[in-house]
């Protein structure tokens, strides 16, 4: 990890993306260590399908720290503990501690780390870390997009023949008609396509996206702390980023379609004719 971390600062400019890095590797250390005992960690129930563990909410409570220290008024908007407000109201922190809490919770290695940072209605930098993997995805506004110390770009992939797509499954307790929805895609998509996978962290699905392993990723029901830092990290990867009804708002309609040029009208146009209605 250590030599990551001293790549990915040499190319870092900003000193809010190095409060970010250096936050998801702090946190990170205790989410690694808690892997290596899985099966020793006390885990409450929240929902189904839905878990939250210990390790998560340590995680979130490093970040928290990490990061109000460095800019105490920023606000927080955080998945264990809710919205916190502060004095400038125009920047907010949106930090998930562990995208992929079912993965790790089953020792499949295969969870991120995600802060993403909204200035006013745009988010304007991201942080994906994958510790396991010693990966970190990072962008900000106007910079391009990276992994570890190298500049990522989407696939320039044009046919969904050749195409490599990742979604989200509903969770169980999803609404009837969402599941119907989403069952729609799948049929409408598979096809079409080289395959479709479900890996369980919406942070790395559009991290991997931005570097060009995936063609597209979309999911109709997403939260905001999922995919608020992958969002930046895409489009400075060249790639686009809508709302599954054709829009721009992701994170105020809880949808996302995340692609690269060649195969953004079709997929938009073939999704927009379902989760549109």
């Amino acid at each position: 990890m250590r030599e990551t971390t001293r790549n990915v600062r040499a190319l870092t400019k900003s000193p809010l993306l190095n409060v970010m890095i250096n936050a998801a590797f702090k946190a990170a250390r205790g989410l690694v260590r808690d892997f290596g005992e899985v099966e020793h960690l006390q885990v409450s129930r929240k929902g189904p399908g839905d878990f939250v563990s210990v390790a998560d909410k340590k995680s979130e409570k490093i970040l928290f720290e990490e990061l109000k220290k460095a800019r105490p008024d920023f606000c927080f908007l955080m998945e264990e503990s809710g919205r916190i407000e502060n004095k400038d109201k125009d920047h907010t922190w949106i930090i998930d501690p562990l995208d992929g809490t079912s993965n790790f919770l089953h020792g499949i290695p295969h969870f991120s780390i995600s802060i993403g940072l909204q200035k006013g209605n745009e988010i304007i930098a991201g942080v994906i870390y994958d510790p396991i993997k010693n990966e970190m995805f990072y962008a900000e506004r106007g910079g391009g997009a990276f992994l570890n110390d190298r500049r990522i770009r989407v696939s320039a992939r044009t046919h969904l023949a050749d195409s490599l797509l990742a979604t989200g499954i509903p969770f169980a307790s999803t609404a009837e008609k969402d599941q119907k929805t989403f069952t729609q895609s799948l049929q409408a998509l598979m096809p079409k396509v080289a395959g479709i996978r479900r890996m369980g962290s919406a942070a790395l699905d559009l991290a991997y996206v931005a570097s060009g392993r995936y063609e597209a990723y979309w999911e109709g029901s997403i939260s905001s702390w999922d995919v608020a830092a992958g969002i930046i990290i895409v489009k400075e990867a060249g790639g686009f980023v809508r709302d599954l009804k054709g829009g721009t708002d992701v994170l105020g309609d809880s949808s996302i379609l995340a692609t690269n040029e060649g195969l953004q009208v079709e997929l938009e146009k073939t999704l927009k004719a379902i989760y549109a209605k």
